[in-house]
């Protein structure tokens, strides 16, 4: 099952904010502490010239990663959930464990910060997505227990 992302307009712009910024001077930047570290000799015992390729590495990956997420998702308002049930770009209330709790389902892109987020393929997450409002389940921690989740409601993220 193939879930769709959808961003409100200020997360995509947020998103490309940042993507331009790390395709711009983010490169730029990592690419002179490289040739900096380069230029200090030998490569096998410079730890400056690892650190900055490590850097590369994960700056071209996120690069990867934004590009992929604002070529896929939707921009603007999801439309109304006319099923009642839960799915991703959902703050959803529920009781877990016995405590009421509120939460973004779906990628932490989307969230302002002001959530904590889940991912739909996260044991919780997993155990909620397509659920309906009231539904009492239950999902396996990543400790082995059995935690008892009741989703109490749950509407779009604005």
């Amino acid at each position: 099952m193939s879930t769709q992302t959808w961003l409100t307009q200020e997360a995509a712009d947020r998103l490309r904010t940042e993507l331009e910024n790390l395709e711009g001077p983010g490169r730029k930047e990592v690419t002179a502490k490289i040739e900096a570290a380069r230029a200090e000799g030998d490569l096998k015992e410079n730890g400056g010239y690892h650190a900055a390729r490590d850097e590369q590495g994960k700056m071209e990956a996120r690069i990867r990663q934004l590009k992929q997420m604002l070529e896929n998702a939707h921009i603007g308002t999801p439309p109304p959930s006319v099923d009642g049930k839960v799915g991703a770009g959902m703050v959803v209330t529920a009781l877990i464990a016995g405590d009421e709790m509120r939460f973004l389902l779906g990628s932490r892109e989307i969230s302002s910060g002001d959530l904590d987020v889940y991912s739909e393929n996260s044991p919780l997450g997993a155990a909620v997505m397509g659920s309906e409002i009231g539904a009492k389940l239950s999902y396996t921690a990543p400790n082995g227990r059995q935690i008892s989740v009741e989703v109490i409601a749950a509407e779009f993220y604005a």
